[in-house]
């Protein structure tokens, strides 16, 4: 994925293994094929039975660990994490896991998502005492489970995750288990995997190919599996809600061989083109899809309209992500140096150019641009995800609306801007037909609140006042 350029990032991506003699290796891995969830650093906790051990540090996980690193990393369990930050600031502090030593044991914590409520209950946390070491909401969850006057481990975490409004997918490892939690709207993919006689969780089912290991099932909303010596359990935290699995996930954030839900995410992205082919019939000679989250719509756009899928736009994979500059000068030699068009393909032609989303707008101008200095007679864009106008507080970065360029303009208006001779955007009952989801379905339904503005929990202006969460923060 074009991360840099895109201006659309996910948050996170957790990996977790419990006994397996090559626990770190298998983590390593793991984090490698979830690279694309976040690459501004990682982390790895081991357990060897004993204590928990970190190694982490900013950066790609090929930069962060050596052979030596891996090697040194004894130990039958893990958890790992790599991240791309929406809050909290971008250094080491922030880098997860999280690590907690304490006399009554060790805690390591991971998580994708974001909690809505997060600065409110951080604020309260403090006013009785809490030291926070980062600023992460992340750490939260630790300082409710200590705070927990309930009787185990367990009950303090169910309590400890009541507290928290937003999405979120946790891993927590203790001394003696490793615990999987999803918010009870299922708003991000959480799975669970067995290799040999161990039991994984990863983020996407793209993880467990890599290391060979059998999917067994997704974790439920409102979930909380339970791995020990005893074997792996199922718990219930929380009440499932309406499930609200973000709809982006099968439109750009996850890898094409993963299976969300059932849907493999290749198959979903063919269906979303395909869709987009009999809302928007283009008459043109080539078909072609931004690299790399958008081949998939365009091979399904190309199959359902019968214009031939050609490869007008090539990735360099070899440019680093240092390159990418704070100057708009050098951002825009960035483009250029990830981003190339084939000119051999699309000069004097008439090309359809299949592209996931529209954010800010000024990648896809830069990208009309390109290919019509290439000798493109025609640019016409369309769009297999419909306009997004409104923020998402759930862990992707557009949480200012006056950023999204949809939230302002007609699609006529962001056309001009960028250039394009046509613009069309999926509708939003194209995405769910393509999807073969139900809007607010409670076994298969999609979160579409970016495209809508209907979110599936409270937001924080909802949030009356700080009487539960004042509760929260010492919990019975």
């Amino acid at each position: 994925m074009l991360a840099e350029i895109k201006g659309l990032n996910e948050e996170c991506g957790l990996f977790g293994i419990w006994q397996h003699q090559d626990a770190a290796h298998i983590t390593y891995y793991g984090l490698q094929s979830l690279q694309h969830r976040g690459q501004e650093g990682t982390g790895i906790v081991i357990n060897d039975g004993i204590n928990l051990k970190a190694h982490k540090g900013e950066g790609l996980v090929t930069e962060v660990f050596s052979r030596n690193d891996i090697e040194e990393m004894k130990g039958y369990s893990a958890i790992g994490h790599v991240r791309y930050s929406t809050k909290g600031d971008r250094n080491f502090e922030n880098i997860q896991p999280l690590l907690f030593h304490s006399h009554t044991g060790n805690l390591a914590l991971a998580h994708n998502g974001s909690l809505i409520n997060a600065k409110r209950m951080r604020a309260l946390l403090e006013a009785q005492g809490s030291i926070f070491q980062t600023a992460s909401d992340t750490e939260i969850l630790a300082h409710l489970i200590k705070r927990s006057k309930q009787p185990c481990f367990i009950a303090k975490v169910k309590a400890a995750l009541n507290m928290l409004i937003g999405a979120y997918a946790f891993l927590i490892m203790t001394d003696d288990e490793l615990i999987a939690a999803l918010d009870p709207s299922g708003i991000h993919p959480l799975s669970i995997g067995k290799l040999g006689n161990s039991y994984v969780i990863a983020s996407e089912t793209c993880a467990f190919d890599i290391i060979g290991a059998e999917f067994i099932r997704d974790v439920q909303p409102g979930e909380l599996i339970i791995i020990n010596k005893d074997g792996i359990h199922s718990d219930i935290f929380a009440p499932q809600r309406k499930m609200a699995m973000c709809a982006m996930e099968y439109v750009y954030f996850a890898r094409p061989d993963s299976n969300l839900r059932g849907i493999n995410v290749h198959t979903a992205r063919k269906n979303l083109g395909k869709q987009l082919a009999i809302e928007a019939p283009i008459d043109a000679d080539v078909v072609t899809g931004v690299p790399d989250s958008s081949i998939s719509a365009a091979i399904g756009y190309a199959e359902e309209s019968g214009i031939p899928y050609e490869l007008g736009l090539i990735k360099n994979r070899y440019v680093g992500r240092t390159f990418i500059q704070p100057t708009q000068a050098l951002r825009e030699q960035g483009v250029k140096m990830k981003l190339s068009p084939v000119r051999g393909v699309v000069e004097g032609k008439r090309v359809i150019m299949v592209d996931d989303s529209i954010v800010r707008g000024t990648t896809s101008k830069r990208i009309v641009k390109m290919l019509k200095d290439a000798g493109a007679k025609e640019v016409h864009v369309v769009i297999s995800s419909p306009p997004i106008e409104y923020p998402c507080f759930y862990g992707i970065d557009t949480t200012e609306q006056d950023e999204l360029i949809a939230a302002g303009k007609s699609v006529e208006e962001i056309r001009q801007l960028i250039g394009a001779d046509t613009l069309t955007f999926l509708s939003k009952e194209g995405l769910l037909k393509a999807l073969n989801r139900k809007e607010w379905d409670q076994q298969n339904g999609s979160c579409l609140a970016c495209f809508t503005g209907e979110y599936p929990t409270i937001t924080n202006d909802e949030i009356q006042n700080d009487k539960d969460l004042m509760r929260a923060v010492s919990i019975d």
